[in-house]
């Protein structure tokens, strides 16, 4: 299981630290995990079939 930070995450996405947060407190990226300081970790196949969802939707 491979765990990705916030900032990891929205790089992937392309979108801001801030947004990334919101999907997770809305439950549409679910957190994997906590790091030491309380912030949210991802499973980074979790993240891949997000933005695949996404982009079939029309976007991120």
């Amino acid at each position: 299981m491979s765990l990705m930070t916030v900032a990891e995450v929205a790089e992937f996405l392309g979108v801001q630290d801030v947004r990334v947060l919101r999907l997770e407190r809305e439950h549409l990226l679910i957190a994997a995990d906590k790091n030491e300081d309380g912030a949210p970790l991802f499973e980074k196949e979790s993240v891949e079939k997000y933005k695949e969802l996404a982009q079939r939707l029309g976007g991120i």
